[in-house]
C-alpha cells in the first residue's frame, strides 16, 4: 500500500523523445508520479508503434499500439502535433512555458534550428530543467555523428573488449547503454530539480550514451593511463583478472557463471576439495592466479564435471558462500520466482495487445508502491484534454488545428 504522494506529484513532464533511452528516462519519471506528456510527430508518432509484437488483428488495422512502445512509454500522456508548422510550435511554446522539464533527444542541433534552445526556452520558462539526450554530446568532434547505442559502444572502448582472444569483437545485441543513459538522465533531472528548490533555478543537462558507456569502465582506464604500453584485450568467457571469474561448463552440458574475489579463494579450495591448490606456485597470490587463469579454468570444470546436474554443483559452492549462478536463458530468467516475486518481471494488460510481461522498475521505494495498472496511450490520445487543460483552447479551436492538420491522432483515441 501506498503511504504517500508519488515522489514526483506535481510536475510536469514535456517528452520529446523516441526509441530508448528518452523515453527509459521519461517513462521512470511518469512511474514517479510526475505527469509526463509525450510530443509525438505526424504521420506515425514514435518509432517504437511500428516496433515490437502486435496481434494480427491489430497489424491488419495499422494501430499505433506495440509491445515495445508499451513497454518505454506506459504511463504517459500522448500528444501528436505538427512542430514544423508555426501554429504547432507555438503551441509547443505555450506547453513548454507551463512544464518544469523538457527531455529530448534529436539530433544535436535541430532545436535550436527550430528556436527550441534551452537559451530560447529559460526566456520563457526560467525555472525550465531541460536535459537533451544523444549518442555523443551537443557539442565536439561526434556530435553531428548519427548513432545509436550500438556506435556509442564502439567508440567507448566496449566493442573491442567483448568476444573471444583470437576471434571477432561481439555485439551486446540490448540496449544496455540506451538503459542506463535513460537512468542516468532521470537521476540527473530529479538532483537539478532538488537544485532548483533551493535556488530557483532551472538549468540545462546532457546525457550521452557515449559518457553512460565510458563510465562503465569500473578498472582499466587508470590502468591504461598510467601503465605504457598496457592495452586491454578480450578474454572470451573468463574474466581478465582472474579469480577464477568467469563462465565454466558443468557436466550436464549446462553452463554456471561464478565471480571469485581473492578473498575467497581459500574458501574457493575447500569447496572443490582442492585445498592444494593453496600452495601450489602457480596460484599462490591473484596475479598468479591472473595468469594461470586457463588452468584454473580446466581445475574447475573437471570439478564440475563430476555433478549429474549444474544445480548440484551450484548446491555445493552455494555452501561455502561462492558467489555463483546458473546462466539462465531470457525464457528462465523470467520464469524465475524471484524475478516474479520482486514484480522484476511485471505482467501487463492491455486492451488491445493482450497480457504480456515487461521488464519492472530497477529500484523500489519503501513510501511509494509501483503502479500495477499500467497503460500507453494511442497516438494523439491525450490531444484535446492537454490543449484544454493547460491552454485552455475551445472545442472549436482544437478541431480548427485538426482541420489544418497540427494535430493527428489514431481514429476513435479520443472519447
Amino acid at each position: 500500500m501506498n503511504t504517500g504522494l508519488p515522489m514526483l506529484e506535481g510536475y510536469r513532464v514535456l517528452d520529446m523523445t523516441q526509441i530508448v533511452a528518452g523515453p527509459t528516462c521519461t517513462r521512470i519519471m511518469a512511474e514517479l508520479g510526475a505527469e509526463v506528456i509525450k510530443v509525438e510527430l505526424p504521420p506515425l508518432g514514435d518509432r517504437t508503434r511500428v516496433g515490437g509484437l502486435k496481434s494480427r488483428e491489430q497489424e491488419h488495422k495499422n494501430s499505433s499500439k506495440s509491445t515495445y512502445y508499451f513497454q518505454h512509454n506506459h504511463s504517459k500522456k500522448s500528444i501528436a502535433i505538427d512542430i514544423k508548422s508555426n501554429k504547432g510550435q507555438r503551441l509547443l511554446k505555450d506547453l513548454i512555458s507551463k512544464c518544469d522539464v523538457l527531455v529530448e533527444n534529436f539530433s544535436p542541433g535541430v532545436m535550436a534550428r527550430s528556436g527550441l534552445a534551452y537559451e530560447d526556452l529559460k526566456e520563457i520558462n526560467p525555472r525550465l530543467v531541460m536535459c537533451s539526450i544523444s549518442m555523443a554530446g551537443q557539442t565536439g568532434p561526434l556530435s553531428l555523428k548519427p548513432g545509436y547505442d550500438y556506435i556509442a559502444q564502439a567508440y567507448a572502448g566496449v566493442t573491442d573488449l567483448v568476444g573471444e582472444p583470437e576471434g571477432d569483437p561481439a555485439l551486446i545485441t540490448m540496449a544496455m547503454g540506451d538503459s542506463a543513459t535513460g537512468l542516468a538522465a532521470a537521476m540527473a533531472i530529479g538532483f537539478a530539480l532538488l537544485h532548483r528548490e533551493r535556488t530557483g533555478r532551472g538549468q540545462f543537462l546532457e546525457a550521452t550514451l557515449l559518457d553512460t558507456y565510458f563510465h562503465m569502465h569500473e578498472v582499466n582506464v587508470p590502468r591504461v593511463s598510467l601503465r605504457k604500453g598496457y592495452q586491454p584485450k578480450r578474454t572470451g568467457s573468463q574474466h581478465p583478472d582472474g579469480g577464477p571469474t568467469g563462465i565454466f561448463k558443468c557436466g550436464d552440458g549446462s553452463y554456471l557463471s561464478m565471480a571469485l574475489l581473492p578473498h575467497q579463494w581459500k574458501l574457493f579450495c575447500e569447496a572443490i576439495n582442492r585445498q592444494d591448490l593453496l600452495s601450489d606456485a602457480r596460484f599462490t597470490s591473484a596475479a598468479l592466479r591472473r595468469d594461470n587463469n586457463a588452468s584454473l579454468k580446466e581445475i574447475f570444470e573437471e570439478w564440475l564435471s563430476n555433478f549429474l546436474t549444474r544445480d548440484d554443483a551450484i548446491e555445493v559452492l552455494d555452501k561455502f558462500r561462492i558467489p555463483c549462478a546458473p546462466v539462465l536463458s531470457l525464457n528462465q530468467a523470467m520464469k524465475h520466482p524471484h524475478l516474479k516475486e520482486r514484480g522484476t518481471v511485471r505482467s501487463v494488460h492491455d486492451d488491445v495487445l493482450g497480457d504480456f510481461d515487461i521488464p519492472g522498475m530497477p529500484v523500489k521505494f519503501s513510501e511509494w508502491a509501483t503502479n500495477v495498472n499500467l497503460k500507453a496511450a494511442s497516438l494523439g490520445e491525450h490531444n484535446s484534454e492537454v490543449l484544454k487543460e493547460y491552454l485552455g483552447l475551445s472545442d472549436d479551436q482544437i478541431k480548427q488545428l485538426y482541420e489544418d492538420h497540427i494535430l493527428i491522432k489514431e481514429m476513435q483515441a479520443e472519447a
